[in-house]
């Protein structure tokens, strides 16, 4: 099973990535996982990101689709993978596209969980506000104003991956609304009906199969064909021009 989770900052991606890994026995690869793996690992790749990182810099698409492809071949992704905030961009899909072709795989489904903004950021102010009254630390990411810049940026850069996939016919949405336990039920509804038939090539195959019981049905009703028969002196003719020739 490969997958691609897409949805807005703080839609509960990571969540159902989780519960997807566990449910299907392969590895979440989330961008910011990735490169701090590659870091710690101090593959080729890592270290030409942490130097770019260090600099203050945004690692550039290609150290990112090494990174990709560095895990997409380790034997714990021989089954599959979840991809969480990675392709980020159509550019990032693109070439993605191209490293699975290359290597003879598919995407079996690219899943956007849809939220509504507004209501993400009433929750962060709940969570903030629930979390002060306990005396508890918050993240650098609690922040209601860190979100809304964090939002602008998808909806800049990685919405427009809904069309691209929706274009490619891999899109499959589900009310990221709805509570966790909804929101992995129908996202499991959706994967139980993969690499299933859609209702366009059914009705092809379907009507191929009526136009061979035609066929067939046709030359039964037609009967036998029946030898065809030489002329008198047909066969001896052909024989002499032969010897002639």
């Amino acid at each position: 099973m490969r997958l691609v989770l897409l949805g807005p900052p703080a839609a509960g991606k990571g969540t159902q990535a989780e519960r997807l890994g566990a449910r299907y026995g392969i590895p979440r690869l989330s961008t910011g996982d990735i490169l701090r793996a590659a870091i710690a690992a101090q593959t080729p790749v890592g270290l030409a990101a942490k130097d770019i990182m260090a600099r203050g810099a945004l690692v550039p698409d290609e150290v990112v689709v090494a990174i990709i492809a560095d895990l997409i071949d380790a034997p714990d992704a021989a089954q599959g993978f979840i991809l969480d905030g990675f392709p980020r961009t159509v550019a990032q899909a693109e070439a993605l596209a191209r490293l699975l072709e290359e290597r003879g795989l598919r995407l079996d489904a690219v899943v956007e969980l849809k939220v509504d903004e507004g209501i993400l950021i009433r929750r962060i102010e709940s969570r903030i506000a629930q979390m002060r009254a306990r005396g508890e630390t918050l993240r650098a990411d609690d922040d209601p104003e860190v979100l809304k810049s964090r939002l602008a940026a998808y909806r800049a850069q990685t919405a427009p991956l809904v069309a691209y996939y929706r274009g490619k016919r891999q899109l499959r949405s589900v009310d990221g609304m709805q509570p966790s336990e909804q929101v992995a039920a129908a996202v499991a509804r959706i994967l139980s009906k993969t690499g299933k038939p859609t209702r366009a090539k059914r009705r092809a195959a379907k009507a191929r199969t009526k136009a061979r019981k035609r066929r067939g049905k046709s030359a039964r009703q037609a009967g036998p064909r029946r030898p065809q028969r030489r002329k008198p002196g047909t066969r001896k003719a052909a024989r002499r021009k032969g010897r002639r020739g």
